[in-house]
């Protein structure tokens, strides 16, 4: 395999995390116009992973990889900025919500691409299903380790560090393989001016794509219900028997 590596980094647009979302009532589901979009946080993990690998290796080739609409576009040109050499995106107005259906559509476009290394985010914040990446692995039949906080990759081989209950666990394997990334692995560097006016420049192609029949449907989207308002029920030590009263009686949790 030599020092060459060719790495695919599938990245996701994602809502973020500070905004404040809105729902929108004709299609039950979030209101795009009232959200700010960016790369899914842990996929940038991902992609200054590929990048580091690389840089360490000195040469090879950083493919990012997005399915969804048009506009994930932009999510593409946020990881080119980076650093990433060039981007696909596997276009579709209705991008499945079940992590299966979207990872045959991934796995199809990565199968034959001759891919070392394949990183992914252990999960993205939109929906939380820490399931993609690794069926992904599934069904090319490689080596999958999710939630990695440490990796390092040589001679055809990697090994990855999972936080675990009580301590680290080691996982060593072969390449070609599949790795989810998870905080801690590394620190994701800001795009720099270069880097943004290199991105506009850099080859993006768009693949049309035709999802599978989900086994998943959201039927629709409700914000949590307001908390109720707070109270003082009292101060200093007078306040401890009606405080215990009410864990008692209304909020019944003891």
């Amino acid at each position: 395999m030599g020092d060459q590596l060719k790495i695919a980094v599938l990245v996701k647009r994602v809502p973020d995390s500070e905004a404040r979302i809105k729902i929108d009532s004709g299609s039950g589901g979030i209101d795009p116009a009232s959200v700010k979009f960016v790369v899914n946080p842990y996929d940038e993990y991902a992609v200054e992973e590929a990048l580091a690998l690389k840089e360490k290796a000195g040469e090879g080739e950083v493919v990012v990889i997005s399915l969804g609409a048009d506009s994930s576009q932009e999510t593409l040109r946020s990881a080119l900025a980076m650093g990433a050499d060039r981007g696909v995106l596997l276009k579709t107005e209705n991008a499945p919500t079940d992590p299966f259906a979207a990872a045959q559509i991934l796995a199809a476009e990565l199968e034959d691409g001759g891919f070392d290394l394949i990183l992914s985010g252990k999960l993205a914040i939109d929906d939380y299903h820490h399931a993609t990446g690794i069926i992904v692995a599934e069904l090319l039949g490689l080596p999958g380790v999710s939630a990695a906080s440490g990796l390092t990759v040589e001679s055809g081989k990697g090994s990855a560090e999972r936080e675990i209950e009580g301590g680290v666990e080691v996982v060593d394997f072969q390449l070609p393989a599949v790795v989810t990334c998870d905080k801690g692995l590394n620190e994701p560097r800001y795009p720099a001016l270069k880097g943004i006016m290199m991105a506009k420049k850099k080859p993006l192609e768009v693949k049309d794509v035709t999802p599978a029949d989900s086994g998943v449907e959201v039927v629709g989207l409700d914000l949590p219900p307001a908390r109720p308002e707070g109270r003082i029920v009292g101060e200093g030590v007078d306040g401890v028997a009606p405080l215990i009263a009410a864990l008692q009686q209304e909020a019944k949790v003891l």
